[in-house]
């Protein structure tokens, strides 16, 4: 394949009823979760990427992300990959650092939590787009959806208020999604190598610095997972997160390439309780 999309739909195509990616909210070995087969992953990256084509986001812009690992992180990795260039930020940074990489990769869209008890990510991110001129729009995936139980009639009554400081219109991902096509992309796929994601790399060998990530590159990482590793046959089980090269070009695209089903335990990754 030349692009990410024409090899996920390759992956569709042979293994449309496979398990995919799976994503539990909690550890337990009886707590519920969630799994896209190869044929609904398709589907949701397909929709992602036409939203973010219909907020203005093309091949030259900058899709955004600060989220911890769920499903939603996931499909919009892809579908950032699709329609612009993805960029994974790590939710641990403070305000000052995101809106930094916010400026510098000139991010049109960001995708993030919507607020939620324990964590002061929403709240993070909207300081952050106050200092982001350049950010549009803002689209929230609620964790709320995960829950089962008590816990989700606790949260609205306890959901954290974020005053929002910023001009960026804000949007509920999961129902936009919805409003677009699964069955098919609403603009070109333009089969030439590009850019497809931008990430922010710790300064381990200087620096930290924006490192550009081609289609080809992504591909041949998710060829050699498959060539010397795994097939349609195996289960990985991920704790890693889904703003790290690794999760995402090593783990992820090594299943894309191969029809392997990638687990995805907790929000917080190894730091999730009980994950270890």
């Amino acid at each position: 394949a030349t692009t990410l999309y024409g090899l996920l739909t390759q992956t569709r195509d042979r293994h449309a009823d496979l398990d995919a990616i799976s994503f539990q909210m909690f550890s337990g070995p009886k707590d519920p979760a969630e799994t896209l087969s190869w044929a609904e992953f398709h589907g949701q990256v397909t929709q992602t990427a036409n939203l973010f084509r219909s907020l203005g986001v093309g091949e030259d812009d900058t899709v955004a992300y600060i989220l911890p690992n769920c499903l939603e992180t996931a499909v919009t990795l892809i579908g950032g990959c699709v329609a612009g260039i993805a960029n994974p930020i790590n939710p641990l940074l403070e305000p000052e650092q995101i809106s930094s990489i916010l400026r510098e990769t000139n991010a049109k869209v960001v995708v993030t939590l919507k607020a939620f008890p324990k964590t002061d990510l929403a709240q993070k991110v909207s300081e952050a787009v106050g200092y982001a001129p350049n950010v549009k729009t803002v689209l929230e995936v609620d964790l709320l959806r995960y829950l089962t139980g008590l816990k989700k009639f606790i949260v609205p009554l306890i959901r954290p208020k974020v005053e929002s400081s910023h001009h960026a219109k804000v949007l509920d991902f999961n129902a936009e999604r919805a409003k677009q096509p699964a069955d098919r992309l609403t603009f070109a796929d333009a089969d030439t190598d590009r850019v497809a994601a931008y990430f922010h790399t710790g300064g381990t060998t200087g620096m930290p610095k924006v490192a550009q990530h081609k289609y080809s590159g992504m591909i041949y990482n998710g060829w050699i997972g498959h060539t010397i590793l795994f097939t349609e046959k195996d289960n990985i089980i991920c704790p890693l997160p889904l703003f790290h090269v690794f999760a995402c070009h090593v783990i992820l695209m090594a299943a894309i390439a191969s029809g392997a089903h990638v687990i995805f335990p907790t929000p917080q990754g190894y730091r999730g309780d009980g994950v270890f």
